[in-house]
C-alpha cells in the first residue's frame, strides 16, 4: 500500500524555542489545491493562447517576453523589494515603486550628465536607495509613524525628485557597457531574467531553511510573542526596510541598464502589477503565506496573461483590467486562505 501523507518541516515554537515534531498531512485533493490550482489555471492559459493564436504565442519572441521582457523582470525585483517588509508585518511599502525609479534615474542622470563612470553611478543609485529603505525604517520602527504615511509620503517625495532630476523627461544615455548586467543574451533569455530567478530563489532559500526566514515570518504573525522569545524585532523590521530599499535600487539600475535610460512617469504604472503579483503569490505553494516562489510563479502568470490577451487583440485598457481583477481575487483567496490556517 502506497503512502498518501507528507510530512511537514520540523519548527520551533515561538513561545519556547523548542523544536516541535513535525506535523504529519494527508495528500488530498483539497491540499494540492490550494497550493498548485494557480499553476494549472497558468497551464489552461497558455494552451489557450497557444490554440487561438499559434502563430504568434508559440513563438520564442513570445516565451521571451512572457520570461524576459522588461516589465515581468522589472516585477520580479519590485515584488522582492515589497516581498522584504511584508513578510514581517509591515502592510504596505507604498514607496517600493517610485525608488526602482529613482535609483534608475539617478544612474542615467549621474553617468550621462555628470559624465561619471557607469559602474560608479551604479553604486551611488543603489546606495540612494538603500537609503531611502534606511529612512523609511527609521520613521516606521523607530518614530514609530505608520507605515503607509511615511512610504506614501516617501515615495511621492522621491518621485518628484526623480521628475526634478530628469527635467520632466524621459532620459537615456547610460552607458552601453552596462547593459551587460540586464540585456546580456544567455539561452536565450536576458541576463536580468537569471539574475531576478537567482535572488527569488535566494530569497527563498532564507525563509525555508535558515533560522533568519524563521524569525522573520515569527514577527510578520506576533511581533510581542517574537520579542518575548528573544527575537530582535526592530532590527528585523529595520533590516527589512533597509534592504527592500537595496533590492529596489539593483532592480532600478538593472531596468536601467538594460533600456539606455528610464523614464520617470513609468514608475506609478509598477504598483498594480506589483501589488497583484505579491498578493497572488500567496495563492502558490503556500497557502496564504506571502513566499517568493509563488511570487515568482505570479509574475510569469500575470506576464502570460496580459500578452495572451493582447496577442487576442484586446487594446491597452485590458492590462489595467486583468490586473485589478487579479488583485482583488487574490486579496480575497489570501484573506480565505489565513482564515482557514487559523
Amino acid at each position: 500500500m502506497s503512502d498518501t501523507s507528507t510530512v511537514d518541516a520540523a519548527s520551533p515554537d515561538v513561545y519556547t524555542g523548542l523544536v516541535q515534531p513535525p506535523a504529519r498531512r494527508r495528500l488530498t485533493p483539497g491540499w494540492f489545491g490550494t497550493r498548485f490550482a494557480v499553476i494549472g489555471v497558468w497551464a489552461v492559459l497558455i494552451i489557450l493562447f497557444g490554440v487561438l493564436r499559434p502563430e504568434t504565442f508559440l513563438t520564442p519572441g513570445a516565451w521571451h517576453s512572457i520570461f524576459g521582457g522588461p516589465n515581468n523582470t522589472a516585477l520580479i525585483f519590485l515584488t522582492a523589494a515589497l516581498l522584504c517588509t511584508i513578510i514581517v508585518g509591515e502592510f504596505v511599502d507604498m514607496s517600493v515603486a517610485n525608488n526602482f525609479g529613482f535609483a534608475a534615474i539617478i544612474v542615467t542622470v549621474v553617468n550621462t550628465d555628470l559624465h561619471i563612470n557607469g559602474w560608479v553611478a551604479a553604486l551611488i543609485a543603489v546606495a540612494a536607495s538603500t537609503v531611502v529603505g534606511l529612512v523609511n525604517g527609521w520613521l516606521v520602527v523607530k518614530v514609530g509613524v505608520n507605515t503607509i504615511v511615511v512610504t506614501l509620503g516617501v515615495g511621492t517625495f522621491i518621485f518628484g525628485l526623480s521628475l526634478w532630476f530628469a527635467n520632466l523627461q524621459p532620459v537615456s544615455g547610460l552607458a552601453k557597457y552596462l547593459s551587460v548586467i540586464s540585456s546580456f543574451d544567455v539561452a536565450g533569455l536576458p541576463m536580468a531574467f537569471y539574475l531576478g530567478v537567482i535572488l527569488m530563489l535566494g530569497f527563498a532559500y532564507i525563509m525555508m531553511f535558515t533560522p533568519l526566514g524563521r524569525n522573520l515570518r515569527f514577527v510578520g504573525e506576533n511581533r510581542e510573542v517574537s520579542r518575548l522569545a528573544g527575537v530582535p524585532v526592530q532590527r528585523i523590521r529595520f533590516l527589512a526596510f533597509t534592504f527592500g530599499g537595496l533590492i529596489a535600487g539593483v532592480g532600478g539600475v538593472i531596468a536601467a541598464a538594460g533600456l539606455g535610460g528610464f523614464d520617470p512617469n513609468v514608475s506609478n504604472a509598477y504598483l498594480l502589477p506589483l501589488f497583484a503579483a505579491t498578493f497572488l503569490g500567496t495563492a502558490i505553494l503556500e497557502p496564504g503565506r506571502f513566499n517568493p516562489l509563488g511570487t515568482l510563479i505570479a509574475v510569469f502568470f500575470l506576464g502570460t496573461g496580459v500578452l495572451g490577451l493582447q496577442l487576442l487583440g484586446a487594446t491597452s485598457w485590458v492590462t489595467n483590467v486583468f490586473y485589478g481583477g487579479v488583485l482583488v481575487i487574490a486579496v480575497t483567496l489570501t484573506t480565505l486562505l489565513h482564515r482557514r490556517s487559523h
